[in-house]
């Protein structure tokens, strides 16, 4: 009696589809969870951003309520692009000078801090490429280092 894997042929291309199959989930969640870094130049407190979600609350223009919680909020500054994030709760510390790692996950910013098995998501409050903050901040500097008149 012969078989499909008889011929080889046909063993040739079960490997191959047994290979695409291997490799597509893999890619997908690869592209996913890649991580770029970023180094924290910038803390300040701030007011907590309240962000309402659904169709109603935007249509309807639903009231920002008063809310005297603080949060913290980081200038992150990676190869191309300075983020500037704000924390959900007045407990989300990043700490200074620190190297870490984030990814983009559904209009957030995802950041895993030393390792850590669970990221914490930051609301994204400004992007600038870098270039042009980098501008600024050499503009800034030569405005403080003239002496005032």
């Amino acid at each position: 009696m012969k078989t499909v894997f008889d011929s080889p042929k046909h063993m040739i291309r079960t490997l191959s589809l047994a290979l695409v199959f291997c490799s597509v989930p893999a890619s997908v969640t690869a592209q996913n969870g890649i991580y770029q870094h970023g180094t924290v130049v910038r803390m300040r407190m701030s007011e907590c951003i309240l962000i309402h979600r659904g169709f109603m609350a935007t249509i309807g223009g639903v009231p920002v309520q008063a809310s005297e919680e603080l949060c913290p909020e980081y200038t992150l500054v990676s190869d191309k692009v300075v983020f500037v994030i704000v924390g959900k709760s007045s407990n989300q510390m990043i700490p200074l000078a620190e190297v870490i790692d984030f990814r983009l996950h559904n209009n957030e910013l995802a950041v895993r801090i030393d390792d850590a098995r669970h990221e914490t998501k930051f609301s994204i409050k400004e992007m600038t490429l870098r270039s042009q903050w980098e501008q600024v901040q050499k503009h800034i500097e030569e405005q403080l280092s003239v002496p005032p008149r």
